[in-house]
C-alpha cells in the first residue's frame, strides 16, 4: 500500500533523484519510484549487515591473537 508524504531534500539530493529518474524513466516525475528502489535496496543492506554482525561465528579468536596475526601479516607485506 503506498502512502503520500512529504520529504524535504537538499538541493544536491534532489538533483541526483530527478536525473536518475530522467535517465530510468525518461521523467523527472518518477522520483518517488527512484526513492522507494534506493530506500528499499539501503535498507535490506543494513538487514543484511546486522545478520552478518549478529549470527555464529565460524571461528573464534581472542585481540591477542588477531593482533598477532595482524603483525605478522604486516611484516610479510612489507618483505
Amino acid at each position: 500500500m503506498e502512502r503520500r508524504t512529504t520529504v524535504l531534500l537538499e538541493k544536491g539530493v534532489y538533483d541526483a533523484l530527478v536525473k536518475e529518474s530522467v535517465e530510468e524513466y525518461n521523467s523527472s516525475k518518477s522520483i518517488s519510484k527512484v526513492l522507494n528502489k534506493i530506500l528499499k535496496k539501503a535498507l535490506m543492506n543494513k538487514n543484511r549487515l546486522s545478520e552478518i554482525l549478529h549470527s555464529k561465528k565460524a571461528a573464534k579468536t581472542t585481540a591477542r591473537e588477531f593482533e598477532k596475526f595482524r603483525h605478522e601479516l604486516s611484516k610479510s607485506v612489507q618483505s
